[in-house]
């Protein structure tokens, strides 16, 4: 026995039980929850003998400082057939309590849930707010459901879009912090995901000021009218190319709403992709780190046939490393897309730049007023030339996107 391991195997009387950072324990439990497999590393943690363990709810490691909430979540995730991430507080046999994040996946006839002891700084954060709501569901009689919608609100205000969004930023966050504790080198395909996630979100803001330019330069075309309407007899030249522009704008910035920004566009596909691919990716890494363990494992896991649960993991890791190609698949695909799409945009910008040069061709043929004229088509340029950045930006970054292998 190393010391590493007598240090683990002492156990304190009161207070956090021994769990190595470097250390993964699994468990496989049918679809009501019951436990029908786990690795040493779990029996030692919690402290109970294989006849106890075995058959027994899940819940017999349940610590009573969990808020309901986060069960509700768990559940209700599992239940679409979803992968799940989480920090769980867990209590063992003989009183002592130690945290987890733990990845739940689906699997023939039941769950498998890996876990990994957390150490990032998104872990400080989650404490508090699990103390925070437990108290809310004691004070204020919160049911699970409403605890969880609690909870939700959390996530929210610390600026993620939903649920899995803040479990793939954690997770991430956990696998490189403790990596870095280890002292091992980053994992490269980590860094890179988490890059791309970035860059996903600096695409939705790049994206969504477009939008905004395109609303600003839409009155315009309309004061420039207004002008032209003073100067020129009705359906003058500068009317006409006007309202050419206002039209032709109008439709470049509907299109675009529609194709990148609609609810079922190629935008927010790419957005839930990359989450996806980077939350699978993490998962695998510790459903991989599990099945090493495994395989070296020379002990019996109690009545267990531990043949039977090396092929169910390893069967869920290739599972998982396939889902993680098509992820990124997927991701390439809606890239493509959307430079497809800025490319049109930027064809369509040669119509608009025509127009607005033959606006001010006609602007400078006026006798009166002219100077004010050219200051609006010269407003109309600046917008122009905004906006044909912002559309360079989104292109460059979903090219970057594209760029994951």
């Amino acid at each position: 026995m190393t010391f590493n391991d007598r240090r683990l195997n002492s156990r304190p009387k009161q207070g956090e039980a021994p769990f190595g950072l470097d250390e993964v324990f699994i468990s496989r439990t049918d679809d009501r929850g019951v436990i029908k497999a786990a690795n040493h590393v779990f029996k030692r943690v919690a402290h109970y003998e294989w006849d106890e363990l075995l058959g027994a709810p899940h819940r017999i490691i349940r610590h009573p400082d969990m808020p309901k909430g986060v069960f509700q979540l768990l559940w209700d995730t599992l239940k679409r057939g979803e992968c799940m991430g989480a920090y769980v507080k867990n209590k063992t046999k003989d009183g002592l309590y130690y945290w987890v994040f733990a990845v739940v996946v689906p699997c023939p006839g039941g769950f498998l849930s890996a876990r990994l002891r957390p150490s990032s700084a998104i872990f400080e954060d989650v404490q508090k707010a699990y103390a925070d709501l437990l108290q809310a569901e004691k004070d204020d009689e919160l049911s699970p459901e409403d605890s969880a919608q609690v909870l939700k609100g959390w996530i929210q205000s610390k600026g993620f879009e939903n649920y899995h969004h803040f479990a793939t930023t954690a997770l991430t966050e956990e696998l490189l912090s403790r990596s870095e504790a280890l002292h091992n080198a980053p994992d490269k395909k980590i860094l890179q995901l988490r890059q791309t996630v970035s860059d996903a979100g600096t695409l939705v803001t790049e994206t969504e000021a477009l939008i905004k330019e395109f609303d600003g330069m839409r009155t315009i075309p309309h004061n420039l009218r207004v002008i032209a309407s003073r100067i020129e007899p009705a359906g003058g030249p500068v009317t006409v190319l006007s309202q050419n522009y206002g039209s032709m704008s109008a439709e470049m910035s509907n299109w675009f709403e529609a194709n990148v920004m609609g609810e079922n566009s190629n935008f927010n596909k790419i957005k839930d992709a990359v989450s996806n691919r980077l939350f699978v990716e993490g998962m695998t890494r510790i459903l991989e780190e599990c099945a090493e363990l495994l395989t070296k494992e020379r002990r019996q896991l109690g009545n267990v046939d531990i043949e039977k649960e090396r092929k169910i993991l390893a069967d869920l890791v290739k599972s998982e490393r396939q889902l993680a190609g098509e992820g990124g698949e997927q991701i390439n695909f809606e890239a493509d897309r959307i430079q497809r799409a800025c490319n049109i945009m930027h064809r369509q910008f040669l119509g608009l730049s025509t127009t607005r040069v033959l606006c001010k061709i006609e602007a400078a043929r006026l006798p009166k007023d002219g100077e004010t004229l050219d200051d609006i088509i010269n407003q109309l340029g600046d917008f122009q030339r905004s906006i044909a950045k912002r559309l360079h930006n989104i292109a460059k970054l979903s090219e970057q996107i594209r760029a994951i292998e």
